[in-house]
């Protein structure tokens, strides 16, 4: 089940982005128009991000390429998070996820100029299980596991 977007769509549009200082600049390729999503992972719980995520060539970094700082929760994971080294915004990730169509790209929709998160469409993954493949649902996935009766 393939959850990244498809640029060929009609509503694919690119949106500029940028850090809060502004070094790091990139483009995205991006359909707004369908949901984005938030995941429960510890990662994406701390950082706050809402994303939206699209194959590797449906983002460019603009300016600031050599800002940029990389966070991988274990040295060998296939996953990592990219950052500015100047002010600590997390801008993007990417990685490799067979469950979501292999490689991708994980747009920080608030990271994107322009663009009022409350006119989006938001849905939820369960990362935090590695659940990737009961895809997005409407209702956000547990933070913490839940307490038995």
């Amino acid at each position: 089940m393939s959850q990244t977007q498809n640029p060929s769509q009609s509503n694919v549009k690119t949106y500029a982005g940028r850090c809060l200082c502004g070094t790091v600049r990139f483009e995205a390729e991006l359909d707004l128009t369908e949901p984005v999503s938030r995941c429960n992972c510890t990662f994406c719980v701390k950082v706050g991000a809402t994303s939206s995520i699209v194959k590797p060539s449906a983002l460019r970094v603009v300016a600031g390429a050599q800002s940029l700082g990389e966070f991988r929760k274990q040295s060998d994971s296939k996953n990592s998070r990219s950052f500015c080294k100047n002010c600590g915004t997390h801008c993007f990730a990417g990685g490799y996820v067979e469950e979501i169509g292999g490689d991708y790209r994980s747009v920080y929709v608030n990271c994107l100029d322009d663009v009022d998160l409350t006119e989006l469409t938001i849905r939820y993954w369960d990362g935090r299980n590695n659940n990737w493949e009961a895809g997005m649902r409407a209702e956000p996935w547990p933070v913490r596991a839940q307490a038995r009766a």
